[in-house]
């Protein structure tokens, strides 16, 4: 009588053990030797915090694949780069990559490795559920356009990391009541503070010194490198280190569907608060890419000169043009044309319009 019972019972429980979850969200918070993970199974509850090793952290996630359907995960941008977004995808995870904000919702002052990832599952749970506002997703680049990416990135630190060792000879030498500007560890300059400063003075700037020549020959040669891969056929002004800047930091101009996505990655957009009837335009929002933004203002800039008779430099050459116009206004009327021109530069390189339709003057080939 009780081997039917014991039968069934066995059945049972390898049916449970062969059932396999529709979902599993894992909010992830990512640090350089641990990763501290709260799953949450189907539609559940959060479930406490585990923290794994980094090493350990792959074959815990091929359980959780052999456990669900699909398993969900995403963790925030940030100094760990994209290595494990494109290890968890190869090994079959549908992760997400979003932009780091205040996970501490209620400011209830209690901050951690533990509620951030629980609040990163909860707000996945949301996401997977349908809501497309629960996460901010950040665009992960391919390999080889995040490679150059770093290129162009690494030319920009050079050029930050002279101008400060530069600046720091400078504050040296004020601080001995010599008052140097410009590039004072340049050939003619250099030597005739040579014939004036104390000896110890001298070797203390010398380190300055051979330091900023190797940053100098460094920059030389990622600026070479960078002015090499833009293509000849360029509209005028739009020089050959800002173009590869501006393309490297957008990537992929087809992933944008509309010219509100472009001015909204810039940065460049007004903002706006209101509440009722009561409505306040702000500054730019500044939300988006910041070296995308810094290279379109300079472009924007050159083009009054260079793009004198374009269609874009034209709408604006009542206020740029009009000698009593604020400094405000003329910032302002910057500000559109930068806008603007990322929304052309999208156009054309989409194929959506062409040089003549803008009324761009191009580089000869």
């Amino acid at each position: 009588m009780n081997q039917p019972c014991s039968h069934n019972s066995e059945v049972r429980t390898e049916q449970a053990a062969a059932k396999k979850y529709s979902t599993l969200k894992l909010g992830l918070d990512v640090h350089a030797d641990q990763i501290v993970v709260v799953r949450i199974i189907e539609h559940g509850s959060p479930e406490p915090a585990q923290r794994l090793r980094v090493e350990d952290f792959p074959a815990w996630v091929q359980k959780q694949l052999a456990l669900a359907h699909s398993v969900h995960s995403c963790y925030e941008a940030g100094p760990f780069g994209y290595p494990l977004h494109r290890q968890l995808v190869a090994l079959g995870v549908h992760n997400l990559v979003t932009q780091p904000v205040c996970l501490d919702e209620r400011h209830s002052g209690v901050n951690n490795d533990k509620t951030d990832a629980r609040q990163l599952a909860l707000r996945l749970d949301r996401w997977v559920a349908g809501n497309d506002k629960a996460l901010a997703v950040v665009r992960v680049p391919t390999e080889p356009q995040e490679q150059r990416r770093v290129e162009s990135r690494q030319r920009e630190q050079l050029g930050r990391e002279a101008r400060r060792v530069a600046a720091q000879g400078r504050s040296l030498l004020l601080s001995q009541g010599c008052r140097q500007k410009g590039c004072w560890w340049k050939g003619g300059r250099w030597e005739a503070l040579k014939t004036r400063l104390p000896a110890w003075l001298l070797e203390r700037l010398e380190v300055f010194r051979r330091l900023l020549e190797a940053l100098e020959k460094e920059l030389a040669a990622a600026n070479r490198a960078v002015r090499a891969a833009a293509p000849k056929l360029r509209p005028s002004g739009l020089g050959a280190l800002t173009y590869e800047t501006i393309e490297r930091e957008i990537g992929d101009w087809q992933r944008f569907r509309n010219r509100r996505q472009v001015g909204s990655y810039t940065g460049l957009c007004g903002g706006v608060s209101a509440s009722g009837r009561s409505v306040a335009l702000l500054s730019i929002t500044k939300h988006g890419n910041p070296r995308l933004r810094a290279a379109l203002i300079e472009l924007a800039w050159r083009l009054l000169l260079w793009q004198s008779q374009c269609k874009l430099v034209l709408k604006w050459r009542r206020v740029l043009g009009n000698p009593q116009a604020t400094r405000a206004s003329r910032k302002k009327a910057i500000v559109a044309i930068a806008r603007q021109m990322a929304v052309d530069l999208w156009r054309w390189r989409t194929g959506r319009a062409r040089p003549e339709d803008l009324g761009w003057r191009m580089q000869p080939a």
